[in-house]
């Protein structure tokens, strides 16, 4: 890939450009801002709903730039907010074959208010930011852009087990964590939500350099023209990626993308 240089650049969040305490350190700030300076479009890619994205693209300060949320399933433009596509379903059948594990959170994104959520989810799940709202499982059903599962005291085999029972064929699905499964409409993903930035750019898949840290990336990098795992990422990403960089902790992502933008 000597001769190859990214027109478009979709970088991950948690654990890819964002720190503890959703913090981005400044000097990947800078690069991004430099990045889509040249007029190279740099867009965020995650499994955050939009305010926790927002608090992301605050701090990049990029005059204007499109964020793919919730997997894929919601896509924007900011600033100012203009949403471009919002695809959803119904996770009634998922809440029903959940109710009667009373261990197992759920969490339903409000766009742009917060979260809906079974019970409380505890602190420190930087995905949850705005107003959480404890409702009744019924007022979970309905439109969703994603549904996130979550079960903090059962090993996880158990889980698994649980996850396994549940029919999720023709559903966008992806691991977070042990005993962390988020669920969207089938048209997720982050590649599909990739794929229709790029479309609306004009610009082609092979020019696109993607880079992410986790098990929702597999598909993103997948996708990319060039997609390259953190190190220390699950080995279902390290499989798909064309390269590994440092991890994060050891500047990874400023190292890959000094490589093409000096």
């Amino acid at each position: 890939m000597t001769d190859w240089t990214p027109r478009l650049v979709a970088v991950d969040a948690d654990g890819t450009i964002v720190g503890p305490g959703d913090h981005v350190p400044p000097p990947i700030a800078e690069k991004l801002r430099q990045i889509d300076a040249q007029g190279i479009p740099v867009v965020l890619v995650t499994g955050r709903a939009w305010l926790s994205a927002q608090l992301v693209c605050d701090q990049l300060m990029i005059p204007h730039m499109y964020c793919v949320c919730n997997n894929g399933a919601t896509v924007v433009t900011y600033p100012p907010l203009e949403v471009v596509a919002d695809r959803r379903f119904d996770p009634a059948l998922i809440i029903a074959a959940v109710r009667d594990h009373p261990s197992v959170m759920l969490g339903v994104e409000d766009f742009g208010r917060g979260y809906r959520v079974s019970q409380p989810f505890p602190p420190g799940i930087y995905d949850l930011h705005g107003e959480i709202r404890v409702v009744d499982l019924e007022d979970l059903a309905g439109d969703a852009s994603r549904l996130i599962v979550r079960d903090l005291t059962s090993r996880p085999a158990d889980f698994d087990a649980l996850i396994a029972g549940i029919d999720l064929e023709g559903l966008y699905h992806s691991k977070g964590s042990d005993n962390w499964l988020d669920i969207g409409p089938g048209s997720a993903g982050k590649d599909n939500g990739l794929a229709l930035v790029a479309d609306r750019l004009g610009i082609a898949q092979g020019d696109t350099l993607a880079i992410g840290d986790s098990y929702n990336d597999v598909d993103l990098l997948s996708w990319a023209g060039r997609g390259v795992a953190l190190g220390g990422a699950p080995e279902e990403l390290v499989a798909v990626a064309d390269d590994v960089t440092q991890t994060f902790a050891a500047g990874g992502t400023l190292a890959e993308l000094g490589r093409w933008f000096p």
